[in-house]
């Protein structure tokens, strides 16, 4: 396997307001992490809507 086929993951829950049940704008997060490489893979909700997790991957880096 090649340096180029290897990748990592991170597995966020994205920010919430004060009520802790409305989600926060994630804008300013999502621009953070894509400046150090993760790329925004997934979403994972909840079985009534809403999203509880972002799957984010980048290229693992060389050992």
């Amino acid at each position: 396997m090649t340096d180029a086929e290897r990748w990592e993951y991170k597995v966020v829950e994205p920010p919430t307001e004060l009520t802790m049940r409305e989600s926060a704008n994630p804008e300013s997060a999502l621009n953070d992490l894509g400046e150090r490489g993760w790329k925004l893979t997934e979403t994972v909700s909840y079985d009534g809507g809403g999203t509880k997790f972002l799957v984010f991957v980048r290229p693992r880096e060389s050992e």
